[in-house]
């Protein structure tokens, strides 16, 4: 992908990952370490009663973690099969004899159309992404 497409989709995806931090990741961090401690501070309870009551404060945010990176990868394997199709157009263009600035050309607009178009699905991915990390009981 050419560079700058790839900087303006990495500043976009950046920019909603760090949003979905603030709102919703850190606060589930904060509720992860006080019930952690809350564990600790059990005296009566053994060490695997209290290891399991920590590992029960994780769930959530590894829940959470694990819905974050599950989109982020579909996100990126759809783009990646984007620019794989400009690709693919791309050398068709060129096997058929066209010049390299036809094809650069090319390449340039479909891998812009592309970043574009999943740019454009960023909105409903993080709606449904902070929807998802709501439903995560606490």
């Amino acid at each position: 992908m050419a560079e700058a497409h790839q900087t303006r989709v990495q500043r976009v995806v950046e920019e909603m990952v760090q949003s979905l931090e603030r709102d919703h990741i850190r606060n589930m961090q904060g509720r992860m370490f006080k019930c952690s401690a809350d564990c600790c501070g059990r005296p009566s309870d053994s060490m695997t009663q209290v290891h399991q009551c920590i590992e029960k404060c994780h769930t959530p945010l590894a829940q959470a973690q694990t819905l974050v990176t599950s989109e982020l990868e579909k996100f990126q394997d759809r783009l990646t099969r984007c620019t794989m199709h400009c690709n693919d157009k791309a050398k068709d263009l060129f096997d058929s004899g066209s010049k390299e600035p036809a094809v650069r050309s090319l390449m340039d607009h479909c891998v812009g159309s592309c970043v574009d178009d999943h740019i454009n699905l960023l909105p409903s991915m993080t709606r449904r992404l902070k929807e998802n990390l709501d439903s995560i009981p606490q």
